[in-house]
């Protein structure tokens, strides 16, 4: 059995690695989600202009790991505040 989570990050790549690590997570994918355009380029997004958010999509036994062990891993490698919302 698996589930899927949605985080959302100012740079997807350290949360993706992050969450790559861990006992459970079965697999990763990268992307954009919300914003103004179809489909958004790297650029696009980095413009500020689109209203998109990096996000990684994790694939997980939930019976390895629990959706709040994922939760807690995502907040001790994120910090909204810090200079456009970037991974610790």
């Amino acid at each position: 059995m698996s589930e899927k989570a949605l985080f959302g990050a100012g740079c997807f790549w350290g949360v993706e690695a992050m969450f790559r690590q861990l006992k459970g997570i079965k697999a990763t994918a990268v992307g954009y989600s919300g914003g103004s355009l179809k489909n958004p380029t790297y650029e696009d997004v980095c413009s500020g202009k689109t209203g998109h958010a990096e996000v990684v999509q994790v694939d997980y036994d939930p019976s390895t790991i629990p959706y709040s062990e994922l939760l807690t891993a995502f907040w001790a490698c994120h910090n909204p505040t810090t200079l456009n919302r970037r991974s610790l």
